[in-house]
């Protein structure tokens, strides 16, 4: 299959695994075939690997343990595919998500090109990492529901003990929780109706998306990481969407 028929602005479940392929061999292309490398990926492209309920991200959040070649391999790529900028990209590390320790608690998924190995974050770890960054604008809530609802309808039900050995695990204790995340999965978990309530909490996370978009629009440099949450709950209240 050639370049010019394969294009993508958002990576999902069907062509992921082509890019990765496709990165593998030129990696193995620039630095040889006895410098192996490895990448966990994380977050939503994890999600897609692992589960059914997503349907795309727009970039590959990745710990990338490799050569120096591998960033002219992710371009070279990226070119000639009209990826987006930094398609697969280690941004996440500097984020609260990151833990060191997640290397340890990812499991394998694949070998492309006998060079390169992929790792993902799924069940409980992947949950820990979204409650840690509790974004009402992103995916953040809907994926855990959606990772809950899999697992349970697979007879695979996932424990509140569970998610917190994972927290522990990855963060050290549960305190360092945002309260929204900690609120939220302990409503969740009692409530259990997870297909339901990945419904409606997407729809609130578009919802404030767009909120916040407008609000940036109107007041351009104000907004700041960790006042994102508490300008979108002023938002919807001012908007009657609570």
């Amino acid at each position: 299959m050639s370049s010019d028929h394969v294009k993508a602005t958002e990576f999902t479940k069907e062509n992921i695994d082509l890019f990765l392929k496709e990165l593998a061999k030129e990696y193995r292309k620039l630095m040889g075939k006895k410098t192996p490398a490895e990448i966990v990926i994380i977050g939503g492209a994890s999600v897609l690997i692992n589960y059914n309920f997503r349907n795309s991200t727009t970039d590959i959040d990745a710990i990338i343990q490799a050569a120096s070649g591998m960033k002219d391999a992710i371009n070279t790529v990226g070119d000639r595919y009209c990826l987006p900028y930094e398609w697969l990209n280690a941004d996440f590390e500097k984020t609260d998500s990151y833990s060191p320790k997640l290397l340890q608690f990812s499991r394998y998924y694949r070998t492309f090109s006998n060079v390169l190995t992929i790792r993902t974050i799924s069940a409980e770890y992947l949950i820990a990492m979204k409650l840690r960054s509790g974004r009402q604008y992103k995916n953040d809530m809907s994926d855990i529901l959606g990772i809950l609802s899999e697992h349970n309808t697979a007879g695979q039900k996932i424990t509140m003990g569970q998610i917190k050995q994972a927290v522990s695990d990855l963060y050290g204790n549960w305190d360092v929780l945002p309260e929204i995340s900690r609120e939220f999965i302990n409503k969740a978990m009692k409530d259990e109706r997870y297909k339901e309530l990945y419904i409606s909490t997407r729809e609130k996370e578009i919802e404030a998306r767009k909120l916040l978009i407008q609000f940036e629009h109107d007041y351009p440099g104000v907004t700041k990481q960790d006042s994102v949450n508490n300008i979108i709950q002023n938002l919807r209240k001012k908007t009657g969407s609570l």
